[in-house]
């Protein structure tokens, strides 16, 4: 999608597309879940519990920090991730609405 494309949509659609983008693939989703049990956790204490390689944990935080689905802090070597509950709170609020209130317009469902 070129840049000047993204004018066309709203910055709702732009966002469930940023975030769908970053929860597709399975090691992701992985990652927010430990996530959601834990708290918070160093980039390390979820190498331990995946079985994913230190730098392929730390590309998909990555990919999941610029969707703004974690936050990261960095305290010398090691880096401390929890999820962004506003971003949750955006996401399944445009979901719900999406879902629920704009009904079927055809009454087949």
């Amino acid at each position: 999608m070129a840049g000047s494309k993204l004018t066309a949509f709203t910055a709702a659609q732009q966002d469930v597309a940023r975030w769908a983008k970053a929860l597709g693939h399975p090691a992701r989703v992985a990652i927010l879940e430990t996530l959601a049990r834990r708290g918070a956790c160093i980039c390390g204490e979820i190498v331990d519990e995946l079985p994913l390689a230190q730098a392929t944990v730390s590309q998909h935080l990555k990919a999941l920090k610029e969707a703004g689905l974690v936050e990261g802090t960095i305290d010398g070597p090691r880096s401390c991730y929890c999820i962004n509950k506003e971003a949750y709170a955006r996401m399944a609020e445009y979901l719900r609405q999406w879902i629920y209130e704009q009904g079927c317009a055809c009454g087949c469902c």
